[in-house]
């Protein structure tokens, strides 16, 4: 599943279904699949977002760096926190402009 973020004030944002459904449980908005957000509530949404963001950074295990085979350091998966930006942005543009912004899953 995909989940499509639209608003007029910024670029429609894209990103996997189990990631939208992360971020939108953490703006607040439970399991919804498809939801919008007035633009009266968008500076309530990004701030509650960017603590849950905080909140989970600051409960992170610390992760020793992982090797491959060959020793080599192996690659870190992306944290929600950078997967989070774009909507971040969005969030951000949408306030400025007053725009409401809407998702939905498919």
């Amino acid at each position: 599943m995909l989940m499509t973020f639209r608003s007029d004030a910024h670029a429609n944002i894209t990103m996997f279904g189990s990631v939208g459904m992360q971020l939108v449980n953490m703006m607040g908005y439970g399991d919804s699949r498809s939801g919008a957000i007035q633009a009266d509530d968008i500076p309530e949404v990004l701030q509650r977002l960017q603590s849950a963001l905080a909140q989970q950074k600051a409960n992170a295990q610390p992760e020793q760096e992982p090797e491959d085979e060959d020793g080599e350091p192996a690659e870190q998966p992306v944290s929600i926190a950078n997967r989070a930006l774009p909507l971040i942005d969005m969030l951000k543009a949408a306030s400025r402009e007053e725009c409401a912004i809407m998702w939905e899953g498919k």
